[in-house]
């Protein structure tokens, strides 16, 4: 049987460190295993994460000698792109272009690999798009519910991975200032109702959510994390992939 395990949580948590702990920990206990990224991954994934980061910067494919078109992009960091919504395009074009970015994923990475029985880690899914523009840019939950459930095809992971902190703490550590430095208020406004969003979530489905506190020292949360998923192996791949702390 296959696993789905997708890492949550706002600026600052950790989860591109914590995706990549699990998914190495993975590997290493014998797993097969694939690790993927929203948006990015796919061709048209990366093309929208340029886009998303700066709307005014002209996408440009060009070709290379034997080969397809490929995207040409310069690097992004992953803690750019919860920021960008608050100055980028209007609300219901962001949801739109997370949501296109995940339908490509999920039919050209996640459906054939969980159909082959692999374990697959996310660093953001469906989740993420209903914290940040239902919460937090404060579209209907219902537009948002009904954009995510067309891009998976209702796929939702075994597990996800809430790594929660304060956004005064988290936006610190994002450009590693001190925790009393003066954010705006919009951000951290916007970052707040983020938390809250995702909090709720986690409320509701408490059996498929993991809230931990990301202001632990990183050990200490990888290995809260790993505590969960190497049981979750055992109910959900048996017994036989049970395997050492």
């Amino acid at each position: 049987m296959s696993l789905f395990i997708t890492f949550e949580g706002g600026d600052g948590g950790g989860k591109s460190t914590q995706a990549a702990l699990l998914t190495d920990r993975l590997k290493k206990s014998g797993k097969s295993v694939f690790y993927f990224q929203e948006p990015g991954t796919t061709l048209l994934g990366r093309m929208l994460r340029l886009w998303l980061s700066d709307p005014n910067r002209p996408l440009t494919l060009i070709p290379k000698p034997g080969a397809q078109l490929s995207f040409m992009e310069h690097a992004i960091d992953d803690h750019l792109l919860p920021n960008i919504i608050l100055h980028g395009a209007a609300p219901r074009a962001e949801l739109l272009a997370f949501t296109i970015a995940r339908a490509q994923l999920v039919e050209e990475y996640l459906i054939p690999h969980l159909r082959n029985n692999n374990v697959v880690v996310c660093n953001r899914f469906a989740d993420s798009t209903v914290a940040y523009q239902g919460y937090g840019r404060i579209l209907p939950l219902k537009l948002v519910e009904m954009a995510n459930e067309v891009a998976t095809q209702g796929i939702k992971p075994d597990l996800t991975v809430l790594l929660d902190i304060a956004p005064e703490k988290g936006l610190a550590r994002k450009f590693e200032a001190d925790e009393r430095d003066h954010f705006e208020k919009q951000v951290l406004d916007f970052h707040r109702r983020v938390r809250q969003g995702y909090l709720a979530l986690a409320a509701t489905e408490p059996e498929r959510w993991l809230v931990v506190d990301a202001g632990q020292p990183k050990a200490k949360v990888a290995h809260v994390v790993w505590e969960r998923v190497s049981r979750l192996l055992v109910e959900i791949l048996g017994s036989e992939n049970q395997v050492a702390e």
